[in-house]
């Protein structure tokens, strides 16, 4: 199957993020780890979240759903490198395999949209303070959230469509250790122009709109932080967009190295590590900023920790 010029794939094979027996159990016993901490770090941060009412406003609520999705994307990519290093099956079927990567796409786009809703709560909390509460009410927090979530898949929905359609390819390897959508599309002998364009438009849409809608906010932001007179005033607005920048600022620098990179660096090695970095590195970094760099929530996770150490004290 893997030598035929066109052949209809039924199943692919995943090659995984390194090839060297050696180092099969290291890598294994890494990606182990830093799904553990995602894990983790996330599901903390929600329950942290929820159970101190100090911690709900719009800020943590949409903390909660960007934690949400970390844990969602990096289970639908690091699942298949931990179960076929146990199971030692590299195989997935063609329909799961591109639903996979339609999965994936489409989380991606319900976190740069989810950051986009960040980044305008920030600007309405440091530009109309006043009015934060009245503006940036639950209805409206809500409906917001659920457009982030339905975005993505709606809007990747008629690319992925046309792949389903795909009839052959030019091997059944993916050299990667996901079923990523560029991989896809490179295997494919197919006809891929119009999946290449409903692509590009996607990427406007999922991408681009979101850069642009995300960054916009924080000129407006610096200059309202630059017109405030004291330094300390000026330091509680800053850090109240700190983790929130540094995040969007890793995902899209992260982005542009593995989608926008110039065809001469343009590598599966390279698009491997990159793609490790976002799946991985990226959802482990973001929890680790919002729980040991934010205050509130170290102060949360303090105040909760010391209710169940009495609680047990008092029952022992």
């Amino acid at each position: 199957m893997n030598t035929a010029n066109e052949t209809l794939v039924t199943y692919f094979i995943i090659k995984g993020i390194s090839d060297v027996p050696m180092l099969q159990l290291l890598t294994f016993l890494l990606v182990l780890l830093i799904y553990v901490i995602i894990l983790a770090g996330n599901i903390t941060i929600f329950i942290v979240v929820c159970l101190d009412s100090r911690l709900h406003t719009p800020m943590y609520f949409f903390l909660c759903n960007l934690s949400m999705l970390d844990i969602s994307s990096s289970t639908v990519t690091l699942h298949k490198v931990l179960s076929s290093f146990l199971s030692g099956d590299k195989t997935i079927s063609a329909c799961v395999c591109i639903s996979q990567a339609f999965i994936f796409i489409s989380l991606l786009g319900n976190e740069l949209v989810m950051l986009t809703a960040m980044s305008y709560d920030r600007y309405v909390a440091v530009c109309n303070p006043l009015r934060y509460s009245s503006i940036m009410d639950p209805g409206l927090c809500a409906a917001l959230a659920t457009i982030c979530w339905v975005f993505g898949f709606v809007e990747s929905a008629p690319v992925f469509i046309l792949i389903y359609r795909f009839s052959c390819y030019k091997s059944n390897i993916i050299n990667h250790f996901f079923c990523d959508l560029l991989p896809i599309m490179k295997l494919s002998c197919s006809d891929t122009s119009l999946s290449n364009l409903l692509i590009f438009i996607s990427g406007l849409f999922q991408c681009m709109f979101p850069f642009l809608f995300t960054f916009i906010p924080y000129i407006f932001i610096i200059l309202a932080i630059l017109k405030i007179n004291s330094s300390s005033g000026k330091h509680k607005a800053f850090y109240t967009c700190s983790s929130h920048l540094t995040v969007v600022i890793l995902l899209y620098v992260t982005l542009i190295c593995q989608y926008m990179r110039p065809v001469s660096l343009d590598s599966l090695e390279s698009s491997k590590l990159y793609s490790l970095f976002n799946t991985a590195a990226l959802p482990m970094v973001n929890a680790l900023i919002y729980s040991l760099k934010n205050k509130d929530v170290k102060s949360a996770l303090t105040s909760l920790w010391h209710r169940m150490a009495s609680q047990l004290a008092k029952d022992f």
